[in-house]
């Protein structure tokens, strides 16, 4: 399938300004940011400078009225900057935490926290993963309480993206004391609120140049005008949220994959043993070809699923296909490339063990392989 039935020419324009801010700005940075384990905020307010952070938020906000395939082109050349970390911070920031603020919210969430996102003068978070509460979102136990003038929080957030940073929350509670997915509400919460505590800055085995934190809410009260959306419509919203989300976990997965299979192809066609390019080996090349035929499929299958979500269309089913199948390629692809690089892929200095590293949390975040599948299931009818 042709990438010109859904990228024009203003898409590529957009590719081609990204991919020379990534080499220029980015990209020489990768692997100090990997050894401090976080990127700099800057990378938001220059982003936000550039036009990178609003893309398809409208224009009469500040964002640049693209679709949602702009989303996707900046997703797949921020895979190129050499460390994930950025790409997963900046994903949240333009494409999980403050979509549902257009959506659901008022002009004056919109003007106090939209706005300056785009810009890159506030950094997001999403909290909604809990100790107990992970892929499954309907065991969140975050309790907002109604007192007069507002709510008063009491609870625990972990793995939060930009959460060490994060200017706001994007944040999902249990408003009313009922098991399962009813009685939720979504909030917009300053990290500067008393009892809004960030515990610790967590150590991860990949994505370490992106900041994950753990965060606690102890009797915080937020004022009224706090709730985003409606009231008690919390779960039903975010779940609108979370199909943006996998879709572009998806795209990351593919560019990744991409990436890693050119590696190992460079580094085939230069590796000789037994006299003889690796590459020449028919396991080898043989290998490679269904993998490259792989991330082809799964490609079109994100192309198409896109353009049916930007058209409005909700298509739960063959987006967590994406997620699922995207997360476990992205993973695998990377394997066999370290498997290809040999003891040389083992060692930091290659960039194949860091993408090695960073693919494998694509399998959990934004729900797990395992809920995929029981989403697709559900879809069918099974």
């Amino acid at each position: 399938m042709s990438e010109s039935l859904f990228f024009t020419e203003e898409h590529e324009l957009l590719r081609q300004s990204i991919r020379e801010f990534v080499e220029k700005e980015l990209a020489p940075h990768a692997e100090e940011w990997e050894a401090e384990g976080f990127f700099p905020n800057s990378v938001f307010k220059r982003m936000g400078e550039l036009g990178f952070l609003g893309l398809h938020y409208p224009e009469e906000i500040g964002g640049g009225g693209g679709d949602y395939f702009t989303n996707i082109v900046l997703v797949e050349e921020l895979a190129r900057c050499g460390t994930s970390g950025v790409n997963t911070g900046v994903a949240v920031q333009v494409g999980m935490a403050t979509p549902p603020i257009l959506k659901f919210g008022t002009q004056e969430q919109i003007q106090n926290y939209l706005v300056p996102a785009i810009k890159g003068e506030k950094i997001a978070c999403l909290g909604i993963t809990e100790p107990g509460a992970g892929s499954d979102v309907a065991s969140v136990s975050t309790f907002a309480e109604k007192v007069p003038g507002g709510w008063k929080v009491n609870g625990n957030k972990i793995f939060i993206t930009n959460g060490y940073r994060a200017d706001f929350m994007t944040l999902l509670a249990r408003t009313e004391k009922v098991k399962g997915y009813k009685g939720m509400s979504i909030f917009l919460v300053d990290r500067d609120t008393p009892g809004y505590v960030v515990s610790r800055k967590l150590d991860k085995v990949g994505q370490r140049s992106s900041d994950t934190a753990e965060i606690f809410f102890q009797d915080m009260v937020i004022p009224e005008e706090a709730l985003l959306g409606e009231e008690g419509r919390g779960f039903y919203n975010i779940m609108w949220e979370l199909q943006g989300e996998r879709l572009l976990v998806a795209v990351a997965c593919a560019a990744d994959a991409h990436i890693a299979l050119e590696m190992a192809i460079e580094y085939a066609k230069e590796r000789v043993q037994f006299g003889k390019p690796i590459i020449k080996n028919q396991a080898i090349a043989h290998r490679i070809a269904d993998l490259a035929s792989r991330i082809e499929a799964l490609q079109n299958l994100i192309y198409v699923t896109a353009w049916r979500f930007d058209h409005g269309e909700y298509p739960v089913k063959e987006i967590s296909m994406a997620k699922l199948l995207g997360a476990q390629l992205a993973f695998e692809v990377a394997d066999y490339a370290l498997q290809i690089f040999g003891g040389y892929g083992y060692m930091n200095e290659y960039p194949i063990s860091r993408i090695w590293r960073d693919t494998r949390i694509t399998r959990v975040g934004g729900g797990t392989d395992e809920i995929q599948r029981e989403i697709i299931c559900t879809a069918m009818g099974l």
